[in-house]
């Protein structure tokens, strides 16, 4: 990943100036900045505060949209009562069970339940892996006994065929606002990506079946969780999406997520994010989202320009705080 004085140039080569004196020695404050670089009605006796945002401003007018990168569960489409869903499903189906006191009932996720394990933990897998760890691992129809090797551990992803099933049902639809939105940028001729932490087969189904072929086959960069070792809230999916796939800067980039967790995983690459929330994340922390929406029925291009001209890059912070 690139490093926050490559990020910013503008703002890099400010501090680096103003940490050194006409004679070529070290200053000891980052904010002595030489008068050339200020404007011009700010004199270096003002206060550091308003030096400090003078660069911060300078370094923001410079920031261009060059990527939005779309989540799909969530983002473009309501997902989470599908999946809970199909878990349950799947459950049923196989006779999957963790309690021997439950005699034949099969495991149950609740609402409850699954809404907080979603938000806690990405990814298909690692939910079950998590669970089963906490509370052993199950026997079913196709185990007599809990598996032992993660061979057969791995064995346990029923869930993805059934998944699969509900969404070519025809009967789910894509989020307000995201074709559209999708279309403008493309039209503006900026990159577009989809990056989902859920299994590639389950996201290429999902994305050929609600957005179609064309625009599917139109994108710019499409990462699933298959594509990287560590899940989200780890931010090498969006590091890769923009550093390989997309070949732009991450300050570039605006990130479209619904939880905490994608959240994360955004600001982690260096990216701005605004957050399209459900109703299962509706009431988590979204402090660092420059934006937060119910849907993106209202949200045109030139909103998110603005936005990311106006929102101040991760990287500053890194350069303040050196």
């Amino acid at each position: 990943m690139a490093s926050s004085t490559s990020l910013l140039p503008t703002a890099a080569a400010a501090v680096a100036a103003a940490r050194r004196s006409p004679s070529g020695q070290h200053c000891s404050s980052p904010f002595a900045l030489p008068s050339l670089l200020l404007p011009r009605r700010l004199s270096l006796r003002q206060p550091r505060r308003a030096a400090w945002h003078a660069v911060a401003r300078a370094s923001a007018s410079a920031r261009s949209l060059d990527a939005l990168i779309f989540d799909c569960d969530g983002v473009i489409l309501e997902s989470e009562h599908l999946h809970r869903q199909a878990y349950n499903d799947a459950f049923a189906h196989f006779g999957v069970s963790c309690d021997p006191a439950a005699g034949d009932a099969p495991l149950y996720w609740d609402e409850a339940f699954y809404d907080d394990l979603q938000n806690r933990i990405g990814g298909g897998k690692p939910k079950m892996r998590w669970y089963f760890g906490e509370n052993g691992w199950p026997t079913s129809k196709i185990f007599e006994a809990a598996p032992s090797s993660d061979s057969d551990k791995e064995k346990l992803d029923w869930k993805t065929e059934r998944y699969k099933d509900i969404i070519k049902s025809g009967t789910v639809k894509p989020r307000p606002g995201v074709l559209q939105l999708m279309d403008e940028v493309k039209g503006a001729g900026i990159k577009l990506a989809v990056c989902s932490a859920a299994t590639k087969s389950s996201v290429v189904l999902c994305l050929e079946n609600l957005i179609g072929l064309e625009r599917f086959n139109g994108l710019d960069c499409f990462l699933a969780g298959d594509d990287v070792k560590l899940k989200k809230p780890d931010p090498s999916i969006y590091i890769t999406a923009a550093e390989v796939k997309l070949g732009v800067q991450s300050q570039n980039c605006l990130v479209v997520e619904d939880s905490v967790i994608g959240l994360q995983a955004a600001t982690g690459a260096g990216m701005s994010c605004i957050i399209t929330y459900t109703p299962s994340t509706s009431n988590q922390d979204f402090t660092d989202a420059i934006a937060t929406y119910p849907d993106l029925s209202n949200v045109r291009l030139e909103d998110l320009k603005l936005l990311l001209q106006k929102s101040l890059p991760t990287g500053i912070f890194k350069i303040n705080q050196c």
